[in-house]
């Protein structure tokens, strides 16, 4: 590229040459519109060094031979081109794109996810819910699922946490995305739940109400409440005269505010404001003759970080408010717990305070502190231990990320106490913090797609100069002018550098070329890579493996799995693995052979019992146990590995069909006499009426009874004498005692027999297997009767059975 020599000649003048000297200079009429201004030569000077790189380029190519010898010739000729940069970047696109599919239909739940992700979907506050804790004192709460409670068909037992969900609002008709804080209240034989729902519409607090009948177990939703123009939560309800009242935290407002029951529990109107403070989790308790009004005001600086109490005490909950002198107070432990985390309680005369400790997470636990002083001059407290069952399922558990909210009450017609606490499964900003991390895995894989671009040169990384001249057409004073010098010299710096090195790396590397192959193939691996890291935070979901309920009811089941010593490394990865999973309250280790573990060897989440047996026989694995804490069993071998969702899903239909033995192996035998055939067999023929018991749930009761049943001992001895068919016989058992279909096929998105990796299975000899199961079917069959009819693929339109 060539100047004119004026403005080459400019090169060496220093910029103090070419700057206007005065406000008079700047008048004159060589900056008239049009007409060339000083800025120019400075600018073209700092072009120069482009202009010098691209002379070298040229006598590089000058001092090059001038007619290149005819080999050459004939090799450049033959040499491809590079492929243009929009053929590169859609390719590029289409690849990486078939490539982030591919991983989603493998990795992500192909099944449709639990009615509490569809009715309801958790946003950047988390996702909520509520669960209910029963216990003979406020210090021995229990999980409602400890006491074994049943309620109703299809919920099985025990009832499970959580018991109050935002799915639940949102079937009620009211959107939902969390729900959190609850208060209880007591009137009779019912218990009113008032809890903060998130409208994901208007992305505010409202006010919902649900009530149960039968001490918590079940609850019936009433809808909100209280809705108002600024955001509600923290409802807490009680009591004075013969009136209901509400003080919901409405700090938006900058006040709080008091409302009075006019139909209760579904109408509220304004009482009073009661104070015009901004306070959050604002409780009110009545002590030693006087009412204390106890909040937070997070208005002051530094606030949320410390954590502060205020007080004041009146001789009526309607006011007037007087405040205590020690305000404010500053909580005495080394956790910031000074904010309320639900309802003050009375227990054997002393008062009980709950905050709530923020740790990892908002709200991530919650401390009780006993009040040893509370006078309107001073007020002491210090934190007592308080213990609640921990689940360490992590995102499994509907409450295994945190907790900070507690209110406990005296049920009136017994000694028993109740709870309920709010629970989520995720930490703060979940949703954010994948949704940024993932952009970021995508921003990397696009600087590698131009990089790896220009390295085949296909992309050319050459900035034409225009893109940093000035504009001269306007007249700019003393000081704009120095400053478009100094900002265009950088910005040209930028990039000639941006060129060089776009010269330096352009068709560094040759596609054709076997060495060259290799590099390609490396960095797109690491495209690929970064790619799925990309699509599994931001499409991937939490990775929480939710339980599926049953008319907003959630229950548990018991894992049960037979082995011996020579499969303990199966056990081993067998207990880790499926102790996450939500739903999953024991396991029970049938222990047939050898040396049984001990306390440690094994890494589990829920309590796992060893139940060492004193002879090596399959009917073991249906022996009748009173220890089995669950309605369900889900009897699975030690050497099968599938997703805790396909778990879920199955005991979700198990709890549809409790009389039924549910599982993921379906088998049909046919013919006469029977033989047995396998999966792919009973596809074909479009049916199955086997359920291998390798893999299903059953109801431990009905069907161990069935199995060692006075009838079921000849069974049994054959079972002894093939060491295999325990599975067909109790299938047999269940079709003679039902002339409707006994059997349930849910199909699992993978699985893996991981007995075909440690040659200890029983069945290493597929042929022999079969022949022995086909013996086993024609002495069931003149025992017991045929099995029932076959059972159609695709029969119960979830979608699980195809």
């Amino acid at each position: 590229m060539a100047f004119p020599s004026e403005f080459l000649s400019s090169r060496a003048r220093p910029i103090e040459e070419i700057r206007p000297r005065s406000n008079a200079e700047s008048l004159t009429p060589s900056f008239a519109r049009g007409a060339p201004r000083p800025l120019l030569p400075a600018l073209f000077a700092a072009a120069v060094p482009c202009h010098d790189h691209q002379q070298q380029i040229s006598n590089r190519y000058r001092s090059m031979p001038s007619s290149p010898t005819r080999p050459a010739m004939e090799h450049r000729r033959r040499q491809p081109p590079a492929p243009s940069a929009p053929a590169y970047l859609a390719a590029t696109l289409a690849f990486l794109t078939l490539a982030a599919v591919a991983y989603s239909r493998a990795a992500f739940p192909r099944f449709p996810h639990p009615p509490a992700t569809r009715g309801c979907r958790a946003d950047a506050e988390g996702s909520w819910s509520a669960g209910v804790f029963l216990g003979d004192s406020p210090f021995s709460l229990k999980p409602i699922e400890h006491w074994r409670i049943s309620s109703g068909p299809g919920a099985a037992w025990p009832v499970a946490n959580p018991v109050v969900t935002c799915a639940d609002v949102a079937e009620a008709g009211f959107p939902s995305s969390f729900v959190a804080n609850p208060f209880l209240f007591i009137q009779g034989d019912s218990i009113y739940m008032f809890f903060e729902t998130k409208n994901p519409i208007a992305s505010q607090g409202n006010i919902a109400a649900a009530v149960s009948k039968d001490a918590g177990t079940a609850w019936q939703q009433l809808g909100v409440v209280l809705d108002e123009e600024w955001h509600l939560s923290y409802p807490y309800v009680f009591s004075y005269g013969n009136e209901t009242y509400m003080m919901p935290e409405s700090r938006k407002k900058g006040n709080l505010k008091l409302y009075r029951a006019v139909e209760f529990p579904l109408k509220w109107e304004l009482e009073k404001v009661l104070l015009e403070r901004p306070l959050v989790d604002s409780v009110i308790i009545y002590f030693k003759g006087s009412y204390w009004l106890l909040g937070s005001d997070l208005s002051s600086y530094g606030a949320k970080q410390t954590g502060e109490l205020f007080i004041w005490y009146s001789s009526s909950p309607l006011g007037p408010w007087n405040p205590h002198k020690q305000n404010p107070i500053h909580n005495t432990g080394n956790k910031p717990s000074a904010r309320n985390g639900g309802r003050p309680f009375i227990y054997n005369d002393n008062l009980y305070r709950i905050g709530k400790y923020r740790g990892g997470g908002y709200g991530y636990t919650i401390q009780v502190f006993k009040v040893e002083v509370l006078t309107a001059d001073q007020y002491k407290e210090v934190a007592v231990p308080f213990v609640l069952d921990k689940p360490l399922k992590d995102r499994n558990a509907w409450n295994g990320a945190r907790s900070h909210h507690l209110d406990v009450q005296k049920l009136p017609l017994s000694q028993h106490w109740i709870g309920v606490m709010d629970g989520d499964r995720v930490l703060s900003g979940d949703s954010i913090h994948r949704l940024t991390v993932g952009c970021m895995f995508y921003g990397a894989a696009c600087i590698l797609v131009l990089l790896l671009g220009g390295l085949i040169g296909a992309i050319k990384c050459t900035l034409p100069l225009r893109w940093y001249l000035p504009h001269t057409e306007k007249r700019s004073d003393t000081f704009d002018i120095e400053k478009q010098v100094l900002l265009c010299h950088k910005f040209s710096w930028l990039i000639c550098n941006v060129n060089r090195l776009g010269s330096l790396i352009g068709g560094k590397i040759n596609y054709r070329a076997w060495k060259d192959r290799v590099y390609i193939a490396v960095i797109i691996l690491i495209l690929v890579v970064l790619t799925l890291l990309g699509t599994n935070y931001i499409f991937g979901g939490s990775g929480a493996e939710e339980p599926y309920p049953i008319r907003g009811r959630y229950s548990q089941f018991t894992l049960l799995t037979m082995t011996y010593d020579t499969r303990f490394w199966n056990l081993k990865m067998f207990v880790e693995h499926y102790s996450k999973c939500a739903s999953v309250r024991e396991i029970v280790v049938v222990w047939n052979k050898g040396r049984s573990p001990v306390q440690g060897e094994l890494k589990s989440m829920v309590p796992v019992r060893i139940r060492v047996e004193n002879k090596n026989t399959l009917n073991n694995r249906f022996k009748i146990d009173k220890e089995i804490k669950t309605g369900a069993v889900m009897e699975l071998d030690d050497d099968i590995m599938m997703t805790c969702d396909d778990l879920e899903r199955g005991f979700k239909v198990w709890r549809e069909h409790p009389d039924r033995i549910v599982g993921y192996y379906p088998r049909l035998a046919e013919g006469w006499p029977l033989e047995y055939r396998n999966e792919r067999y009973a596809r074909q023929q479009g049916g199955y009426n086997i359920i291998l018991t390798g893999a299903a749930f059953m109801d431990h009761e009905l069907a161990f009874k069935r199995y060692w049943s006075k009838e079921a001992e000849i069974g049994r001895q054959i079972v002894d004498s093939f060491f295999n068919c325990e599975d067909i016989l109790l299938n047999f058992l269940f079709a003679n005692a039902s002339s409707a279909s006994t059997v349930e096929y849910v199909k699992p998105a993978w699985a893996i027999d991981m007995s075909k990796f440690s040659g200890v299975a029983i069945s290493r000899n597929t042929q022999a297997h079969y022949h022995v199961r086909s013996k086993c079917l024609a002495l069931f069959s003149g025992i017991f009767g045929n099995l029932t009819s076959k059972r159609s693929f695709n029969s119960r339109g979830d979608g699980w059975d195809v």
